[in-house]
């Protein structure tokens, strides 16, 4: 029977597509580490308070990079490059959602509605990003080898989400509730398009190395199919409300280290 749990437990058990899932979680939070980053060196200055809390939030994806690193590590295996195909990052980027990485590399400074895209696409794919170290958590977080650095990230994420919906609530009161709605509703219905993408071209590469029979590679497809399916009819709506967070200041203090994690 095909189940998320039966899934990441065949790439958990096989050096080569561990290392694969490994490598692209890393690579595409050391480039969220360094987005995050740049954007809080070139914050606004009617915006400066943010910059703090930007930092933390990029602190906390370099971190989470080297834990995925530190997993390799501890099984003696070295990060391989990510397929262009399975580049999360690097394809929302190259569809207009948040900030372009020319914009950053200048030292210039960003705009008020930058700072609100920034936000509103951090709303959207810390969601996603929330939702599956959720379920990571549910299924291996008393995982011997994987649960500890699991269950730091996902407390992470519920950080960055919280601190997302706390700012652009904040940001709607001042007047900026129509283009945040807007912004939400791009990235949302576009990052939806990019998970599938992403989806179908992760499990295919894991089909590929662990030999998975076409009916079961069909299966998987099919299931990430109906999923963006259910998205484009209303399950994105999901990511783009706002409401008060349980946290709040969530990124009011230093980011914790990922110093004997793993």
């Amino acid at each position: 029977m095909l189940s998320a749990r039966s899934l990441f437990q065949e790439i958990l058990d096989d050096d080569d597509s561990f290392q694969l899932f490994c490598s692209i979680a890393a690579s595409g939070e050391a480039q969220g580490g360094w987005e995050n980053g740049r954007i809080a060196a070139l914050v606004p200055d009617g915006m400066r308070h943010l910059a703090p809390k930007i930092t933390r939030h990029g602190a906390d994806e370099d971190k989470h990079g080297r834990l995925f690193n530190a997993l390799l590590k501890k099984r003696e295996l070295d990060p391989v490059p990510v397929p262009p195909e399975t580049d999360y990052t690097m394809l929302l980027e190259q569809r207009g959602i948040g900030l372009a990485h020319d914009k950053l590399r200048r030292d210039e400074p960003l705009t008020e509605e930058d700072i609100l895209v920034y936000l509103s696409h951090s709303r959207v794919t810390e969601q996603r990003a929330a939702d599956q170290m959720d379920m990571l958590v549910k299924y291996f977080g008393d995982h011997p080898e994987v649960g500890r650095p699991i269950r730091m990230i996902c407390d992470d994420e519920e950080n960055h989400l919280a601190y997302c919906h706390e700012e652009l609530l904040r940001l709607a009161r001042a007047g900026h509730g129509r283009t945040i709605l807007r912004v939400l509703r791009e990235c949302a219905l576009e990052e939806c398009r990019v998970y599938r993408d992403v989806s179908l071209a992760v499990m295919a590469h894991m089909g590929r190395i662990l030999k998975w029979p076409k009916p079961k590679s069909a299966a998987l497809a099919a299931g990430i199919h109906a999923m963006y399916a259910y998205e484009r009819l209303g399950g994105w709506r999901r990511m783009v409300s706002l409401s008060t967070p349980e946290r709040r200041d969530a990124l009011g203090g230093p980011a914790t280290s990922a110093v004997g994690v793993v």
